[in-house]
């Protein structure tokens, strides 16, 4: 029997998610957006992913209202994509696969969390604590670090910008090509 195309028989809360939120890059464009990707040529080169596929996905973020546009230049119009509160309600569920991937399928972490605001060390606690002032930190709040099992040198510009600390949500700065690279 063939798999159907959707879950409009399911009575559950996890089956209308996965009819926006589970179709493949879909995620991938959400964690992108929340580590401040914002262009259309950016979400692009970092994921690899075919144009009509990202056009589509994007429009779906869009009309769900996880994602907006927001134009950032006026000639010729240029627009980025911003989450919304719908789109950064996402980031639990995108930690937890995060933390899942990590235990059952990375030897060495790709990425680390803190708390930027209260300076500490730590790490986020796998709730999204922080272990030193004892909270569960706002994303806003969430500096994203680069871990021991990235690529020091990446080909794509955006994973080069990645390679900085950053908080979550701001946009991502990325250096003009033939740029003097900035220094973390």
């Amino acid at each position: 029997m063939a798999l159907g195309k959707d879950y409009a028989t399911q009575q559950c809360s996890l089956a209308r998610a996965l009819e926006i939120v589970g179709e493949r890059w879909t995620m991938l464009i959400v964690r992108d957006a929340l580590y401040g990707v914002r262009r259309y040529n950016d979400f692009l080169v970092h994921l690899g992913i075919p144009r009509a596929v990202l056009a589509a996905r994007l429009g779906t973020l869009t009309a769900e209202g996880i994602l907006r546009k927001q134009r950032y230049q006026e000639s010729p119009p240029r627009d980025e994509y911003v989450l919304t509160e719908r789109g950064i309600a996402l980031w639990p569920a995108l930690r937890a696969l995060g933390l899942w991937g990590r235990e059952h399928y990375c030897e060495v972490p790709l990425r680390a969390y803190r708390h930027a605001t209260c300076g500490t060390e730590e790490l986020l606690g796998p709730h999204g604590e922080c272990p030193a002032c004892g909270i569960f930190v706002p994303l806003a709040d969430i500096e994203l670090l680069p871990g021991p099992g990235l690529d020091p040198d990446p080909a794509d510009p955006v994973s080069r910008a990645l390679l900085r600390p950053k908080r979550m949500l701001e946009p991502l700065e990325i250096e003009a090509p033939g740029a003097e690279p900035a220094r973390p």
